[in-house]
Parts: structure tokens; C-alpha cells; sequence
């Protein structure tokens, strides 16, 4: 069953035209990715989804419901994170507390209590410590943890906002370009924890432009050429197709 299901998705900035009439579902418990030449509509799509824009036309569906109109605390309570591609770290905070602040959609503590200190505020923020320490364990950062985000290299700090958006415990992760910037080792580290993620029952949409990762561990691709849907499939019929080579390549 899908997981995600977008329907006649539209945005337009003016005269200008983003996504045009977008339909496709993701799978529950893939890695489902998204590619096109820059400026073919992917980040746009990821705030779409994300509600940071608003869609001009069309309907968004996650678990079956329409989460078109909700604000994004309500879809990342729903269980949708995501990651940017620019990265979004507090470098004034260490490895852990950035990862603590992913749990705060899994808090309960109300203002009262947290202002006074009660018991129940304490032993929930040991849980949720733990959490983040578990989700550092996962993306292999456990050893970083007391460490402050501003004396990490940029591939930590890369995993340090996967730790982070799972802490959340999304059912549906967004990855918007996380193999930017990173060097031959560190994509391939990357590409072994994305499969993780998805393997510990995580499904992964994937936007990224590292073509050899996207066909190494995708089930899906799919392919967006100014805003519009030009190909779907398994990536070796992606790989193959005439269209997207004339996207990325030219006619010629």
C-alpha cells in the first residue's frame, strides 16, 4: 500500500509554473528517489509535501489522510521529517542536545511543570536524552555526543541532521541532497545508512543528484524536467530511458 500519495500536485510563483500536475505514490518501506536537472522542481516538491509552501492545486495523502492543508508541526507529528539541503544545525548547541530537539514533537511536559522543575519534567528529559543518544547510536555519532556542533567536520554534521530528523520517529524520512559536499568514503558510509533506515522500517524519499548512489540503493526513481512527471520506474529502466538522457545529456 502507499505510504504517500500525491494527486494533480500544482505550484506557480507568479507566471511561473514549479510543478505542473504531479501524481505519483511511494511505497510503504522503500527508498524512493527523486532526480532532474537543477531546477526541475525537487526542493520545491519537498516543501510541498512538507507544507512550507502552499499548493496552488492538487491534494497530498500520507497514511490515507489529506494533509494538504495541515501546518508542518502537524505533518511531522503525523510522522514526515525531513532533512535540507542546506544544513540546519544549531552550531551553539552540542551533538546531543541538536538531537534532542528532534524529540520535542515526543514531549508532554507543560510549561508549569517545566518552569518548576517537577519530577515529571526530569525523568522525561532523561528519556528523552536517551532517545537522542539511540538515534546518535544509529547513524554511528554515539562517540561525538557531548561534543559541540561547531567543532564538526561537515560530513558529521551531515549525519548529526539524520540523527536529528530520526529522533522524531518519522515513518517517512525526506532527504533533500544529503550527499552533497561529501567525499568518496563518506557517501558510501551514507549509503549504507540510508538502507538502514530504511531497513529498521523507515521509508526513504530521496532527493539527490549523486546518480550513483540514487541507482544503487533506490527501488523507485523518478524523474521531474521543469515540474513535470517525465519517467517513473525501477532504476534500470530510468537508466535506459531515452527522455531522461536527453534531460541531462541534450538531444545531441
Amino acid at each position: 500500500m502507499p505510504l504517500l500519495e500525491v494527486k494533480g500536485l500544482e505550484k506557480s510563483f507568479g507566471g511561473l509554473k514549479a510543478i505542473t500536475d504531479l501524481s505519483f505514490s511511494v511505497p510503504e518501506g522503500q527508498i524512493f528517489s527523486i532526480i532532474g536537472p537543477n531546477g526541475a522542481g525537487k526542493t520545491t516538491l519537498f516543501n510541498l509535501l512538507t507544507n512550507i509552501y502552499r499548493p496552488t492545486k492538487g491534494s497530498i495523502f500520507f497514511n490515507k489522510k489529506d494533509i494538504t492543508k495541515l501546518p508542518p508541526f502537524k505533518i511531522a507529528a503525523l510522522g514526515i521529517s525531513r532533512t535540507f539541503q542546506n544544513l540546519q544545525v544549531f552550531m551553539n548547541m552540542n551533538v546531543v542536545e541538536n538531537v534532542m530537539v528532534g524529540c520535542h514533537l515526543r514531549s508532554k511536559s507543560g510549561l508549569f511543570a517545566s518552569a518548576f522543575r517537577l519530577p515529571s519534567v526530569i525523568a522525561e528529559e532523561k528519556r528523552v536524552r536517551d532517545m537522542a543518544l539511540e538515534a546518535l547510536e544509529f547513524c554511528g555519532l554515539k562517540y561525538y555526543s557531548s561534543q559541540p556542533a561547531s567543532a564538526l567536520p561537515y560530513g558529521i554534521l551531515k549525519k548529526l541532521e539524520i540523527a536529528r530528523a530520526l529522533a522524531s520517529k518519522p515513518r517517512l524520512l525526506l532527504m533533500d541532497e544529503p550527499a552533497a559536499g561529501l567525499n568518496d568514503t563518506e557517501t558510501m558510509e551514507l549509503c549504507r545508512l540510508i538502507e538502514a533506515i530504511r531497513d529498521s522500517g523507515i521509508t526513504v524519499l530521496l532527493v539527490e543528484h549523486n546518480m550513483g548512489l540514487v541507482m544503487e540503493i533506490s527501488q523507485t526513481v523518478l524523474v521531474l524536467n521543469y515540474g513535470r512527471l517525465l519517467a517513473t520506474g525501477p532504476p534500470r529502466d530510468i537508466q535506459k530511458n531515452p527522455e531522461v538522457i536527453a534531460a541531462y545529456l541534450g538531444e545531441g
